[in-house]
């Protein structure tokens, strides 16, 4: 049985594929610190041994600092719900859009009262979850 010649753009092609998965591989396997200078690398070293800044671990829970979280939180929440529109059929996605930013706007509008209303230190969020209609079965 005869082998089918391969072109000489596919073995091109599987060559180049070949060489740049192997660049990709020792770029991954080179990572390390050995590309830091002597100085930085000591540095490093110390802050590493010093552990964490206190300030990193000690609550601010004033209400202006629970107001940005909450606020932050609403922003993630937002770029979800955009990510899903694009996700869904583009027929419905500027409604979906305009729906996201309504109810982002609404729900930076109430943030301050939502933060009056809960206990001290925790916020209770409801979630709205907006799915594409599926139409009905025959």
């Amino acid at each position: 049985m005869r082998q089918p010649q391969r072109s000489w753009p596919a073995i091109a092609l599987a060559t180049l594929l070949a060489a740049a998965g192997a660049h990709a591989r020792d770029q991954a396997q080179s990572n390390d610190d050995s590309a830091v200078g002597k100085a930085v690398a000591a540095r490093q070293a110390s802050e590493i041994k010093s552990g964490d800044p206190a300030r990193w671990h000690r609550e601010d829970l004033s209400r202006q600092a629970r107001l940005r979280i909450l606020q932050k939180e609403i922003g993630a929440a937002w770029q979800e719900a955009k990510n899903a529109c694009r996700e869904g059929a583009a027929a419905e996605r500027n409604a979906c859009l305009k729906e996201a930013r309504a109810t982002y706007e609404q729900d930076m509008k109430n943030a301050p009262a939502q933060l009056d209303a809960a206990p001290k230190g925790s916020v209770e969020t409801s979630v709205q979850t907006t799915t594409a209609a599926t139409p009905p079965s025959r």
